[in-house]
């Protein structure tokens, strides 16, 4: 982590909208302060609800990744220190390999305008076009709530790209939808520059074919299984956003469709809208989902019928003999925060798999609807937003032999002694596409399923050693106090109590 204003002391809270205030008095602070836009946009592109957001890391590791994944692209974080810390830290732990700019604050320079002055001033200090082609700043909640208007950076210094944003937890849902967040504020800021003149051609250069862009962070052979497919209707797979590098978002742009791969790209979306492109949603995966997209794509660019049959006369065979040579028998509960939760369902339902609930953090939106409409045509419970309490029912209703979802559902569902693995690491992390995405589930989800004995023979071992207050090994049994939680919970209502009455005036 660099600071780049090693003299300014760093401060977690400011005067009235430290991280202690809650979001409801964050979000107030930041309208008055002049970002009741971006918070309405916000609240539009990423609605929220039943519940007000799921249960996941800070939403402003999803725009850092993007942001440390681009070559040429300095990144720029403004917040508190303890939250720079912490996405820092879980940037290299995802395998970041460079810095992490970091703009300090204090109560004063927070209220006087002078952290503005600070972020301008590394800004100046970054903007080398001999290194870099943008430099992305990004306010965290306090910034946010304190109104640092990073929308009146200079657009362009030396050449070199800046685009500022707002990342405040109490704005958007997940980190995934931050990445749309950086994503769609790249992509506009392209779509300006390839509007005014020409513009640089991607490093390997413009296709000869018309291309499909691909909307959505997957693994990296998923872009060389849907490139083959699209290769019998003359088309050829396109950059995919996030990009990696500045120059590819112009590719991007400069596409035939763009598949919504990952649906919850609202920001990116508009923006490739606002260019005259077409959309479209799901994605190849299974005999169904590649027959259905296929459709789409050639719906979308007007390719023949003949075309479109010939290609699912070369794959589609191909595709149900492997998910037929390695079939999925169990039933399972899924759930996850990248958005890919309901194309891995499909996938997984393909294979066999008694799929019963799929629980998404991401919202429901027009291009997940194809997937939303044969998962429940197929019997499945389909929860958007979905809460660590619903994932967790869910696993407790249907008792699936394997548990797939976030880190707390899998530590559940190994306490019942059911097998579970971790979505974003060994489910997300995999080909889902075309012929290979096929044959990459059924060898780790049945490997997982054939664990129950051990997970049995685990449970039946710990038994009677205590959990929560009593978890471990004692020498005397621990003795419960109830009058001390009830004392806790009368001092925090008399607290909430003061600050209704506070806030009423």
């Amino acid at each position: 982590m660099t600071q780049t204003k090693a003299d300014v002391p760093p401060s977690n809270t400011s005067d009235g909208v430290g991280c202690h205030g809650g979001k409801d008095e964050m979000r107030r602070a930041a309208a008055a302060a002049g970002k009741s836009e971006t918070l309405d946009r916000y609240a539009a592109d990423y609605p929220v609800g039943p519940h007000d957001q799921p249960q996941s890391m800070c939403p402003a590791f999803g725009s850092l990744r993007v942001g440390l994944r681009m070559r040429r692209t300095a990144t720029v974080l403004s917040g508190s220190a303890c939250c720079v810390y912490g996405l820092s830290f879980t940037s290299h732990f995802y395998g970041a390999k460079r810095s992490v700019g970091y703009v300090p604050f204090n109560s004063e320079s927070l209220v006087t305008g002078k952290l503005f002055e600070d972020i301008r001033d590394a800004v100046y200090q970054l903007a080398d076009p001999e290194k870099y082609d943008t430099v992305v700043v990004t306010n965290l909640c306090v910034p946010t709530a304190s109104g640092v208007p990073l929308q009146i950076l200079p657009p362009e210094i030396n050449g070199v790209r800046i685009i500022g944003i707002d990342v405040p937890g109490f704005g958007v849902p997940t980190h995934a939808e931050a990445k749309d967040v950086l994503a769609g504020a790249m992509l506009r800021y392209a779509r300006q520059e390839a509007s005014q003149g020409p513009v640089q051609a991607p490093r390997a250069g413009r296709s000869e074919r018309p291309t499909v862009t691909l909307l959505g962070e997957m693994f990296p052979v998923d872009p060389v299984g849907i490139g083959m497919l699209l290769e019998p209707l003359g088309l050829a797979a396109g950059p995919t956003v996030p990009t990696r590098e500045w120059r590819e978002l112009y590719g991007a742009l400069d596409c035939a469709v763009v598949a919504a791969i990952h649906p919850f790209y609202t920001a990116s979306v508009r923006e490739f809208h606002a260019a005259g492109r077409k959309v479209i949603g799901s994605a190849p995966v299974g005999v169904d989902g590649t027959a259905a997209w296929l459709d789409s794509i050639a719906e979308a660019c007007g390719i023949s019928a003949a075309l479109v049959g010939a290609a699912k006369d070369r794959f589609l065979p191909l595709i149900k003999a492997t998910l037929a040579k390695s079939p999925i028998k169990g039933r399972i509960t899924l759930s996850g925060y990248e958005g890919s939760e309901l194309i891995v369902a499909r996938l997984l339902i393909e294979a066999g798999a008694d799929l019963r609930y799929v629980g998404t953090a991401c919202p429901r939106t027009p291009w997940s609807d194809p997937d939303r409409q044969w998962l429940e045509a197929h019997g499945v419970r389909i929860q958007y937003r979905a809460s660590l309490q619903q994932d967790i029912a869910a696993v407790e209703e249907f008792k699936p032999d394997l548990a797939i979802g976030t880190t707390p559902v899998v530590q559940h569902a190994k306490q019942l002694a059911i097998p579970a693995l971790y979505f974003t690491n060994l489910i997300s992390a995999r080909p889902l596409m075309g012929v290979a995405g096929a044959a990459s589930l059924a060898q780790v989800v049945n490997a997982a399923m054939a664990n129950k004995s051990r997970f049995d023979a685990f449970r039946d071992f710990f038994e009677g050693v205590g959990e929560g207050d009593t978890a471990g090994v004692w020498e005397d049994v621990p003795e419960d106090h109830p009058e001390f939680r009830e004392q806790v919970r009368r001092q925090m209502a008399r607290a909430a109590a003061k600050r209704k009455a506070e806030e009423m005036g």
